[in-house]
C-alpha cells in the first residue's frame, strides 16, 4: 500500500533489550524480550494463547513459539522468499493463516494445517494495481480481507473486499456494493490492523460467563465490520450486516497527504471502537492522531491526551475486555439529591497503543503508561496482538518481539 511500507532491510539480530517504563506500580510486571532468532522485519503477530503463538514478516518468514515465547523457530515458505507476510492470522499449534502484501500477484493468502510443513496458497491477487493490507477471522471457516481500491468496470475506485466462508475460497464482495473511494485513499498495511470485526470466541465468552477465555468455540458470526481508511482522506466504513450494504464517516485524525490517515482500528463491541494514526514520516508529531466512539462508528471523540505521536497499531487488552462485557464490573452507592442511588461506573478499558518506538499501555481515564527501550538500542515496534489470558505480543523491525503482561 500507499508506497512507504514495501521495502525493508535486514539488519543483525537484536540480542539486549531493555525496557524502561514509568510508573514503580508496575514494576512486578515489566515486558519482556523474547529472542526471535530474526533479523526480517515483523509486522503480523497473532496470540493463540500465552503459550502459542505466531509472527510473520519479510522474505516469505513465519515464526512460531510453543512455550510462551522461550523459544521461537523462524521459517520460510516454500516459494514465498520475496513475498512480505504482513499479517498472520493463527488458530492453533498447527494451523494458521497468512496474508502477503504487495502489488498485484504479491499480495496472496496462504493456509496451513500442520504447523507450516506445507502451506497451501489459497488466493492470488491478479490485479496489477491490487494491494492486500489486513486479514481477519470470525472463525478458522469465516474471514475477511481488505484491499486497496482499484478500478472497477464503471471506471470507479472501490476498495477490495475478500470473504471466505469454508476457510479456503475468497470472493470478493461486488464493488456495486461498496461506496466510491476518494482519489488517493488507501488502507495501510502496517500493522494488519486496518480492519476489524467481532471476532466468535470474544463473543461466546461475553455471552457465555462460564466460557473458558481458551474457547474456540464456534457460534453465530457477528455482521459487523469496520474498515480504516488514510492518505488524502481518513474515515471508517462500516457493515452491519456482513458486507452487504455500508456507511461512510468522517474522522478527525490527522489526514491529506500520502504519509498521513488511520493505521489501525479495533472495536471491544458494536458500540465501543478506537482509531489511530498519524504521519509515519513524522512520527513524533502532536496528533490529532487518537479517536475514539460509543456509536459504531459514525462519531470520533479526539483522546484527550498529549503529547500524541504516530500510532500503528491499537488493540484492547482481551482478558479486561470480556471482564467488561460479563457485566462484572461492581456497582458503586452514591447520594444523589439526597436520595439513593445505584451509579453504575464505566466499563473497565486497558488499550495497548503502538509507536514509533515505545508502546502505552492505556488504562483510561489515567495517563497512560509508556514502554520504551533505550534509545542507543535504537528498537522500533510495528503491530500487537492481545493474549487471551490478557497483556499482548508486539513485533518489530530486526525481529523484535516483547511480551507486555
Amino acid at each position: 500500500m500507499l508506497g512507504f511500507l514495501r521495502q525493508f532491510r535486514c539488519m543483525r539480530p537484536l540480542i539486549i533489550f531493555v525496557l524502561l517504563s514509568l510508573g514503580s506500580v508496575f514494576a512486578q510486571s515489566e515486558p519482556r524480550v523474547q529472542i526471535s532468532r530474526t533479523t526480517e522485519g515483523l509486522r503480523g503477530v497473532s496470540a493463540f494463547s500465552r503459550e502459542i503463538a505466531w509472527a510473520s514478516g519479510t522474505h516469505g518468514t513465519y515464526l512460531r513459539t510453543l512455550d510462551g515465547g522461550k523459544t521461537w523457530a523462524p521459517a520460510q515458505v516454500v516459494g514465498a522468499e520475496r513475498l512480505d507476510f504482513r499479517g498472520v492470522v493463527a488458530f492453533s499449534a498447527d494451523e494458521a493463516f497468512l496474508m502477503s502484501a504487495g502489488p498485484g500477484e504479491q499480495s496472496r493468502i496462504y493456509h496451513t494445517t500442520d504447523g507450516g510443513k506445507h502451506w497451501d496458497l489459497q488466493f492470488t491477487n491478479n490485479d496489477p494495481k491490487g494491494f492486500f493490507d489486513c486479514i481477519a477471522f470470525w472463525d478458522p471457516k469465516h474471514g475477511i480481507v481488505l484491499g486497496d481500491p482499484v478500478s472497477d468496470e464503471a471506471g470507479k475506485l472501490k476498495f477490495e473486499v475478500l470473504l471466505t466462508e469454508d476457510g479456503r475460497i475468497w470472493k470478493p464482495i461486488p464493488s456495486s456494493r461498496l461506496p466510491d473511494a476518494m482519489d488517493g485513499e488507501g488502507a495501510f498495511a502496517a500493522s494488519n490492523s486496518c480492519i476489524s470485526i467481532l471476532s466468535n470466541a470474544w463473543n461466546n465468552i461475553a455471552a457465555e460467563p462460564h466460557t473458558a477465555l481458551d474457547s474456540r468455540t464456534p457460534s453465530r458470526i457477528d455482521s459487523n465490520i469496520w474498515f480504516a481508511t488514510g492518505g488524502k482522506a481518513a474515515r471508517v466504513f462500516h457493515s452491519g450486516d456482513g458486507g452487504e450494504t455500508w456507511q461512510v464517516f468522517d474522522t478527525p485524525i490527522l489526514q491529506g497527504r500520502d504519509s498521513t490517515g488511520i493505521f489501525s482500528i479495533s472495536f471491544r463491541d458494536p458500540h465501543s471502537g478506537v482509531i489511530a494514526g498519524g504521519d509515519y514520516k513524522h512520527p513524533n508529531d502532536d496528533g490529532p492522531n487518537l479517536a475514539l466512539t460509543h456509536d459504531g462508528g459514525k462519531t470520533w471523540d479526539l483522546a484527550d491526551v498529549h503529547p500524541q505521536a504516530y500510532f500503528s497499531a491499537i488493540a484492547y487488552d482481551h482478558k479486561v475486555n470480556v471482564e467488561a462485557r460479563r457485566g462484572k464490573t461492581a456497582e458503586l452507592e452514591a447520594e444523589t439529591k439526597g436520595k439513593g442511588a445505584r451509579i453504575k461506573p464505566a466499563p473497565p478499558q486497558r488499550l495497548f497503543v503502538v509507536g514509533d518506538d515505545f508502546v502505552f499501555d492505556f488504562r483510561p481515564p489515567a495517563n497512560p503508561r509508556r514502554i520504551s527501550p533505550k534509545r542507543k538500542l535504537g528498537m522500533k515496534f510495528n503491530a500487537v496482538s492481545p493474549y487471551p489470558e490478557g497483556g499482548a505480543l508486539v513485533v518489530g523491525p530486526k525481529g523484535t518481539i516483547i511480551s507486555i503482561p
